[in-house]
């Protein structure tokens, strides 16, 4: 079952954020198989990000904390808070999966 992985970073972080960048995107293709979705939430004028959204396909929350908390995102201390909820497919890419 799949999980929403919503991240907030903590305020005045961009430079971290960029630091640390190289690191998650690698992270990221190398957990690539886990990825249904995600991206970085953007300011209304598309710069700087804010957070993060990961939709994951894991069995259990547990997974879906365990990836989170090895993103170098996280791991440096970029985020001030994370919300994880499990998620229901409906549509993906033009699909139905109900």
């Amino acid at each position: 079952m799949p999980y929403l992985i919503e991240t907030f970073d903590k305020p005045h972080s961009a430079a971290l954020r960029q630091a640390v960048r190289d690191s998650h995107l690698d992270f990221l293709e190398e957990n690539k198989g886990l990825l249904l979705a995600c991206g970085a939430k953007l300011e209304d004028d598309g710069t700087g990000g804010t957070g993060s959204v990961y939709i994951v396909d894991v069995e259990t929350r547990a997974e879906a904390e365990d990836f989170v908390n090895r993103d170098p995102f996280a791991v440096a201390g970029l985020f001030e808070r994370t919300v994880i909820t499990r998620w229901r497919k409906a549509y993906l890419d033009g699909k139905c999966y109900l």
